[in-house]
């Protein structure tokens, strides 16, 4: 037998009638794929909306802030006469403090006359009090307070960049308007001609304002020289309070109700409640703040140290509930792994299921930080919002205990306000409370990233 007949395939089998190909999708696969693509095409709709609403806000957040960041200042050569300024001619810082911002304000409208003049600019208004209006309410005080510190400069010519008034900045800014200004009883054309022609020999000029970011607030008759400093250093001084006591104690309480605390009635009644302080309202955490810190403990109102203290009783139960998700992530292994080689219970905690939940707990704790540094309603009970903050805090215990006002505090003071100027600032004040609080959700996200461990 020298070779062998190759064996015939077997024939393929065709479906069979009425019932379709394995490969070939069927109806109801059909109809369930078109399903997901529309839950796709949905859940891509939803991210394209909210990222067009996100850029909708940051657009007009930036264009209608971004002009509280520069001012309009006026360059003048103001003459310091001894005859105005020290009588006596002694130079004794007492004698020259007793001239009042009065005095100065001639030497302003004198500096502004020759300036025009010098620039040769032809215009109707001729005397001090036709250009008075140019001038902010503060230039006179800027001036005196160069004159005290430095009296030896009495009897000289001293280049001073002071502060136009508000409705100058407003011109050069589009938010005041010619027609608006025919309304007015302190400016006209007039003023607005003579501006014109100022910026354009470089006399008014429109840059960036740090005292914006550094000063403190000022009152309704000086808007342009209003600040959100010291608004600023209230809500640091808040937030340490926030840290120092929300921090060790929503942690410590955490750990001992994850760990530690048996399971019974009491824990669980702890438990839900907890749940249930998340979700209270912050003008609730006001009241109860200035019940007892305020009317029962007699501190100082309207102080960081008031609203530290307040802020921390609302930020708890969200560290509470963070640190406690965090806990519970750590895999059950890693505490019986400690256990079984010899580890009491504290230390398998301490040593083991504590670090690994770091960087939930810290994730946590600066959410919560960043929720509380945004809150205005628990400051309107405690009166931080009816203060204006005119001085910058002289020491540590000034900071705590003093009088302030905080970054949301002060947003909400301008926004109410009458002045057009005021509002600008308060759409810049969002801008710097904005950046503070995509810092520490950014310093949130590097926390994790730095000390996540993966199991």
């Amino acid at each position: 037998m020298t070779g062998l007949a190759a064996p015939t395939p077997a024939p393929t089998p065709s479906p069979r009638p009425g019932r379709a190909a394995l490969l070939a999708a069927d109806p109801r696969t059909r109809k369930r794929n078109a399903a997901e693509r529309r839950f796709r095409f949905c859940g891509v709709m939803a991210i394209s909306i909210g990222l067009l609403f996100l850029v909708v806000l940051l657009a007009a957040i930036v264009s209608k802030g971004a002009g509280a960041f520069r001012q309009t200042f006026i360059a003048l050569e103001v003459e310091l006469r001894e005859d105005t300024l020290d009588k006596n001619g002694n130079r004794a810082p007492e004698d020259i403090a007793k001239a009042s911002t009065f005095a100065y304000a001639p030497l302003l409208g004198d500096a502004l006359l020759a300036a025009i003049r010098d620039n040769g600019i032809t215009t109707e208004l001729q005397t001090r009090k036709e250009i008075k209006p140019l001038l902010s309410a503060s230039a006179a005080a800027q001036v005196r307070d160069f004159v005290i510190a430095n009296p030896e400069r009495i009897g000289e010519t001293v280049a001073f960049s002071v502060l136009a008034a508000s409705r100058v900045d407003g011109y050069l800014k589009g938010r005041v308007s010619r027609d608006s200004v025919a309304r007015s009883k302190n400016m006209d054309a007039r003023h607005l001609d003579l501006i014109d022609a100022l910026r354009d020999a470089g006399v008014v000029e429109k840059r960036f304002n740090p005292a914006f970011i550094t000063g403190t607030d000022a009152s309704e008759a000086r808007p342009e020289q209003a600040g959100i400093g010291a608004a600023m250093l209230g809500s640091f001084f808040m937030m340490l309070v926030v840290l120092l006591l929300s921090l060790p104690i929503g942690v410590a309480a955490s750990i001992y109700l994850e760990e530690f605390a048996p399971r019974n009635r009491l824990t669980d009644f702890i438990e839900i409640n907890i749940a249930n302080l998340a979700a209270v309202p912050s003008i609730v955490f006001g009241i109860l703040g200035l019940a007892v810190f305020i009317r029962f403990a007699h501190l100082p109102q309207s102080a960081p140290l008031v609203g530290g203290l307040t802020l921390a009783l609302m930020t708890l139960p969200t560290i509470v509930i963070s640190t406690r998700a965090s806990l519970t992530a750590v895999p059950p292994s890693i505490r019986d792994a400690a256990l079984a080689l010899g580890a009491s219970k504290m230390q398998a905690v301490f040593h083991h299921t504590l670090p690994l939940a770091m960087p939930g707990i810290l994730t946590g704790a600066i959410i919560g930080l960043a929720q509380a540094l945004g809150e205005t309603a628990p400051l309107l009970l405690i009166g931080m919002v009816g203060f204006i903050a005119s001085t910058h805090p002289d020491g540590l215990a000034s900071g705590f205990l003093d009088p302030n006002s905080a970054m949301p505090a002060q947003i909400y003071e301008w926004a109410k306000r009458a002045d057009p100027a005021y509002y600008e600032r308060a759409w810049g004040g969002i801008i710097l409370l904005m950046l503070f609080l995509a810092a520490m959700n950014i310093t949130a996200i590097l926390l994790r990233r730095r000390f996540e461990r993966r199991w």
